[in-house]
């Protein structure tokens, strides 16, 4: 199994040069059974999962029937996941816990206040926004999808224009949310740090509106925020392991299903151009052998 999101779109459709050599197979993770290691760590049959380390940009990737990847890349699919269940999570759900690990390992919790996702109706937001509910926290969804009861249904409390934070940034705003995770860089990160409240923090882990951060220290030097980077490619294996041991723990699998949507390898192309013209919400899960 494999899945798609926005790099893979950028890496098919050449909207960006993720891709660093050709001949390359696409797939920026993958989920699937060992059928031959030359490791210790792994023997045939095992269940596997691989986020990140530069498969489907300088390593042929996941969108194929098979794939040969260092074992150090691996870890052990956690029960009771499916190899499916883990493509529908993917590097983007994965993401999401590395994210909610980052705010609550600096003493975030629901009693602290609201917390803001924005592209909350991406694969990150998304998971983002499950895993947040579920803990009890109020979550404000920022987007620019109309969809509303999707992400109502996911758990988020309040939807928000994402027009409202994609202007430039005030250095201090009012303080409204004890946390953020910000997928979409630029502006809104901005406004995200502005916006606040002492001693909170955001983590920062996309860049679908711009790699610039057109912001001000004022937040961090008289509020105390943090501004958190959340790298999901090279991540320790330990943060790694821990973060899809909880995915298996906590995540609700119903509401995986509801934001998941399958498709065979012949309509990947398609599928990434849809994806790259936002038309599309949740996630994608590529059956390699359809």
């Amino acid at each position: 199994m494999g899945s798609s999101r926005r790099p893979d779109g950028l890496a098919i459709t050449g909207a960006a040069p993720v891709v660093r050599k050709f001949p390359l197979i696409a797939g920026i993770d993958l989920a699937g059974t060992v059928e031959e290691s030359t490791n210790g760590a792994f023997s045939p049959g095992d269940r596997v999962v691989l986020n990140g380390w530069g498969v489907g940009e300088t390593h042929s990737g996941g969108l194929a029937q098979l794939a040969r990847v260092k074992s150090d890349w691996l870890i052990p699919l956690p029960a009771p996941l499916t190899t499916r269940q883990a493509m529908a999570i993917g590097t983007a759900g994965y993401t999401a816990m590395l994210c909610v690990m980052a705010l609550e390992s600096h003493g975030i919790t629901p009693e602290r206040g609201e917390v803001l996702v924005t592209g909350a109706s991406g694969g990150v937001g998304s998971v983002a926004i499950a895993l947040l509910s579920r803990r009890g926290y109020r979550v404000i969804a920022s987007t620019g999808n109309p969809e509303s009861d999707y992400l109502e249904q996911l758990g988020a409390a309040e939807i928000i224009d994402r027009s409202t934070l994609s202007e430039p940034a005030k250095p201090l705003m009012k303080e409204r949310w004890a946390a953020a995770i910000d997928t979409v860089g630029g502006h809104t990160l901005a406004n995200a740090c502005a916006s606040t409240a002492y001693g909170g923090i955001v983590a920062a882990c996309g860049m679908a509106q711009s790699l610039d951060f057109p912001g001000s220290v004022a937040p961090f030097i008289l509020r105390g925020v943090h501004l958190a980077g959340v790298d999901s490619v090279y991540c320790p294996l330990p943060l790694r392991k821990q973060a899809w041991q909880k995915l298996a723990a906590e995540l609700d699998v119903s509401v995986l299903e509801k934001i998941t949507r399958e498709v065979p390898l012949d309509e990947v192309i398609d599928t990434a151009q849809a994806l790259l013209a936002d038309n599309i919400t949740g996630r994608i899960v590529v059956d390699v052998n359809g």
